[in-house]
Formats: structure tokens, C-alpha cells, sequence
């Protein structure tokens, strides 16, 4: 754990101390869930804080282990490569995404079954008032959230080969990731009744699709707020955009500290500049090791060289 990044290790702190605090909860008849997971909006126990509490909430034990072993798995590769701040405003960005979603195909769903002319429903011969029904619309999980880490690793580390129980062999993040969003979309589409908010973690993937194409399109110069010029995610980061985009921020952090007014006239300090040179030469030395050998293949002294590159941006 110490050599965990801090958000991801927050999150997994937090889910967990969450779901935890769910079975004290329950034992003097506290429903967390209740309180705290993202209910539909047209129903009485809607609150808006629920877009937020929502995704630190699970349903079961499977249902958190399989969620927090995918942050600890992909979300410390891809917090090593956005930095802290990027990276937990890109992850709740993505459950709030998926909170959207879920929330919208629910009013779908409420208006094509014409729910509003009724006061009433029976949900296995037994009647239940609407009121009651709609409070039962209730989605729990970081599912969202989630996806959308596992789109940014597979659009940040493409070629990167994991293996996938039960394949025996290894696939590239690329194909994994697509599969993923390929099978969710089936899942969604079948309308099968599985309990599980397959639309919501197409929200997650797509507000976190979004948001990569906003930072590749709005980075750097072009928009005035980037990383020398580089927007995270450039548009060849399948090839060298990744390198680029680290590159970028110590070129950022050279033009604003080495010169200086003197004269009328600009001076560069080649101190500076020389040691920006190695800086950037040796962060270069890394991330080819990464493409060649993936993140795991890096010394525990490289992870901790490139995770402290990452915090000066």
C-alpha cells in the first residue's frame, strides 16, 4: 500500500470503510443503501447528494471485490499516468456519468410503461403503491466509475498485454476494453433482467470517453491551459502521444521559469535548461521501457520516478 498512489488508495479505503459501515448500519436497521444510493429521480427518497454517494456504495461482497480489484489493478496505472487531480476529477467524473445514464434510461423506462397513469403495481400478485415502487429504483456501485478507468488505460497503454480468466493467453488492452463495451451493450440491449445497471456502465465509459476527447482537443496551447503544448490523450497516443504529453510538461515548466528581463531582451538560464534536458531524458528512457515491457516491467525506483513526474504538473 505504501507504494500506492494516493487517490487510488483512497478509493480503496473508502469503498471499504463504506461497505463496512453498510453492515453496522444494518444491524440498528440503518438501510445505507437507502440514504445513500442514487434512487430515481421522480421518486420521494431522491436526493442529488446521491449522484456522489451513490458509487461508494455495493451491494455484496462480490459486487465490491471485483470493483476495488480493477481500481488496484488499472487505477494506479492510470493515476501514475494523469497525476492525482486529474485523476480523481476524471473518476468522478465518470460515475456521475453513469449515474446520469442510469437515471435517464430509468425515465425511459417509466414513460414507455406509462408508470405516471397508475397508483399502483403488482409485483409478483403482491400490490404495491407507486410511491413505494419507484423508491425501489436504487443503483449502488462504482461499476461506472470503473469502466471508465478501464477506457482510459486501454486508450493510454493500447498495446499492453493483460491476461483474463479463463483465456490462457494474453490480450492486448485495446481488444479488452472494446470487448468489455461490446458485451455491456449486448447485456443492455437484451433487456435481460440481471439486476445489473448495464447502461450505467456504458455512461461511465462514454463521460470518460468524452472527457479524453475534450483534454486531446482542448490541451496545451490551443486552448491556453495545457501541458507545452500537449493535451493529455494527443491524438498519436497509441505511438508516442503518451511521451509527448510528458514531454510537454517539463517544456511548460522550462518556458515559465528560464527567462528572465534584461535589457529588453529575453536570456536563457542553460543551468536550468540542461537539467530540464536530463529530466526529460530520463522520463523519455522510462516510458520506452513501458511501451517495450508494460508498466510491471519497471523497477520499483522507475514507478517512483515516474509517479513523481507525474505530481509536478
Amino acid at each position: 500500500m505504501n507504494n500506492m498512489p494516493t487517490i487510488t488508495k483512497n478509493l480503496l479505503i473508502i469503498n471499504i470503510l463504506m461497505f463496512a459501515g453498510r453492515y453496522v448500519a444494518s444491524l440498528y436497521g440503518i438501510d445505507l443503501d437507502n440514504l445513500l444510493g442514487l434512487h430515481f429521480f421522480l421518486a420521494s427518497d431522491f436526493r442529488w447528494y446521491q449522484f456522489f454517494t451513490y458509487m461508494f456504495m455495493h451491494g455484496g461482497l462480490e459486487h465490491i471485490f471485483f470493483n476495488m480489484f480493477a481500481v488496484w489493478m488499472f487505477g494506479r496505472v492510470v493515476e501514475n499516468t494523469m497525476g492525482p487531480r486529474r485523476f480523481l476529477f476524471y473518476y468522478m467524473t465518470c460515475g456521475l456519468g453513469a449515474g446520469l445514464m442510469q437515471e435517464g434510461v430509468q425515465y425511459v423506462s417509466f414513460l414507455t410503461q406509462g408508470l405516471g397513469s397508475y397508483e399502483q403495481v403488482s409485483l409478483s400478485g403482491v400490490t404495491v403503491e407507486m410511491a413505494e415502487y419507484l423508491n425501489r429504483w436504487t443503483t449502488v456501485g462504482a461499476s461506472g466509475a470503473v469502466y471508465g478507468i478501464l477506457l482510459a488505460f486501454g486508450m493510454t497503454y493500447p498495446e499492453e498485454r493483460i491476461f483474463i480468466f479463463p483465456f490462457p493467453f494474453p490480450i492486448k488492452a485495446k481488444y479488452f476494453v472494446c470487448g468489455y463495451a461490446v458485451i455491456e451493450l449486448l447485456s443492455a440491449l437484451s433487456r435481460s433482467n440481471d439486476g445489473v445497471a448495464h447502461f450505467a456502465h456504458l455512461g461511465g465509459m462514454l463521460f470518460g470517453l468524452l472527457l479524453i476527447l475534450y483534454w486531446r482537443n482542448h490541451g496545451g496551447g490551443r486552448s491556453g491551459s495545457g501541458y507545452g503544448g500537449y493535451s493529455y490523450y494527443d491524438r498519436d497516443s497509441g505511438s508516442n502521444g503518451w511521451r509527448q504529453w510528458f514531454s510537454g510538461i517539463f517544456r511548460r515548466q522550462k518556458s515559465s521559469h528560464t527567462t528572465q528581463r534584461n535589457g529588453g531582451k529575453y536570456t536563457q538560464d542553460m543551468n536550468y535548461r540542461q537539467q530540464q534536458k536530463e529530466h526529460e531524458e530520463e522520463i523519455n528512457h522510462i516510458l520506452d521501457k513501458v511501451k517495450r515491457n508494460g508498466y510491471n516491467g519497471l523497477t520499483e525506483e522507475e514507478k517512483k520516478r515516474l509517479f513523481d513526474f507525474s505530481q509536478k504538473k
